[in-house]
């Protein structure tokens, strides 16, 4: 437990971010899956930078890996190129 205030406010805050960063992170995951089930090429290019702005934002603020968001854009995009 913890014994200074310090510790305690730290942990109060690591809760409050930890359960906001699982927010995003579930948000932009159902976003993914959104994009590439879609089949419509109009749809998945309107659709496409509005997910790469939220794995931008996710690979930023150290939620996921810079180098997972460039791997799911890459492949989001290979996607996207490839609908007719």
């Amino acid at each position: 437990m913890a014994n200074h205030q310090s510790a305690e406010k730290r942990i109060r805050q690591n809760e409050t971010k930890r359960l906001s960063n699982k927010y995003y992170a579930k948000t932009t995951r159902n976003a993914v899956k959104t994009l590439r089930s879609e089949t419509a090429k109009a749809e998945a290019e309107k659709m496409f930078p509005k997910v790469v702005t939220m794995l931008d934002k996710l690979a930023k603020k150290k939620v996921i890996h810079k180098n997972k968001a460039a791997n799911l854009k890459s492949s989001l995009a290979k996607h996207v190129s490839s609908l007719n």
